[in-house]
């Protein structure tokens, strides 16, 4: 069964009409008709990366983000009337379609004025603290199961996506600079874990998950959030920004929004945007191709922060 042929059986169990698909990396995503004519996002879990428990504890979080009022994709039951259905090998969802255009793009330069740049990153910023803060007012269910993003996801043994000092691409030289990186992450991330409660995030906060409506920022793809320090998210979005000509404004801009809420330390964020280029370096190795050009890219971004955070 082609991959279109299996979306449209998927839509089948919420009475569906596929229309288009959107992305297809650690799920396929189509844009999907629903009876009344509204449009939902369907997703085609990647079989084996997400198991159900793990699944049915982001939809719980997203529904219960959506409840408090913050602008996320609420999941939608099907005919049966449950949240995670199956179609062939694979488990599949559906979301309410939020309007709107991404943010940007992964490596290309972002649009808009540097001013309109800051002042979306601002509004960025405070709409993380809001879902840190609503999330921390939730009781998690006893069911609920998520990846970790502490110290032993993001640089023990074994990262959640991967042993990114082990990487084939490196140089010796490039090894050790990463293995260096890791080790002193883990140290302060270890102090860190000692005085910082952590909860839900959503752990994967790039541009193309940022829908920008009229001005207004909405949230989208909790596919990879888990359990991890707050400050990751901001970190995961200036990961993306390393090389903007404004990424001095666009960090103060993200971090100002952020505090306007709820607390921040400054140079926790750094090393969270550390944190995330590495375990980006990771996330390419069982994903992509040996020559993928992406490859390299990541590994000079990681030890391109190496230089900013560490020196």
């Amino acid at each position: 069964m082609t991959l279109m042929a299996q979306a449209q059986a998927a839509a089948d169990l919420w009475g569906g009409r596929v229309l288009a698909l959107i992305r297809n990396r650690e799920n396929a995503v189509f844009r999907m008709q629903m009876p009344d004519g509204s449009e939902a996002a369907l997703r085609l879990h990647r079989p084996g990366y997400q198991g159900a428990a793990s699944i049915l504890s982001e939809l719980w979080w997203c529904s219960a983000l959506a409840d408090a009022g913050l602008p996320v994709p609420r999941p939608i039951p099907s005919r049966s009337g449950d949240l995670l259905d199956k179609a062939g090998d694979r488990p599949v969802s559906a979301l309410t379609w939020l309007a709107g255009a991404p943010l940007g793009e992964a490596g290309v330069p972002l649009a808009f004025s540097p001013d309109e740049q800051a002042a979306l990153h601002s509004k960025l910023g405070a709409l993380l603290a809001r879902v840190h803060d609503a999330t921390d007012a939730l009781e998690l269910p006893e069911t609920f199961v998520r990846p970790r993003w502490d110290t032993e996801g993001l640089c023990g043994d074994a990262p959640f996506w991967g042993r990114y000092w082990e990487h084939p691409s490196l140089t010796p030289p490039e090894a050790k600079r990463l293995a260096f990186a890791r080790n002193a992450l883990q140290s302060r991330l270890q102090r860190l874990e000692k005085t910082e409660t952590l909860g839900p995030i959503h752990a994967d906060v790039l541009r193309e998950n940022i829908l920008v409506n009229k001005g207004s920022l909405s949230l989208i793809d909790f596919d990879d959030s888990g359990i991890g320090f707050r400050a990751y998210d901001l970190g995961t979005v200036l990961s993306q920004n390393l090389y903007e000509p404004s990424l001095v404004n666009i960090r103060e801009a993200l971090i100002a929004g952020y505090q306007s809420l709820r607390p921040i330390d400054p140079e926790v964020v750094d090393l969270f945007t550390l944190a995330r280029t590495l375990a980006s370096v990771g996330w390419t190795m069982p994903r992509l191709s040996p020559d993928d050009p992406i490859m390299r890219s990541h590994i000079a971004r990681a030890l391109h922060c190496c230089d900013l955070v560490l020196g």
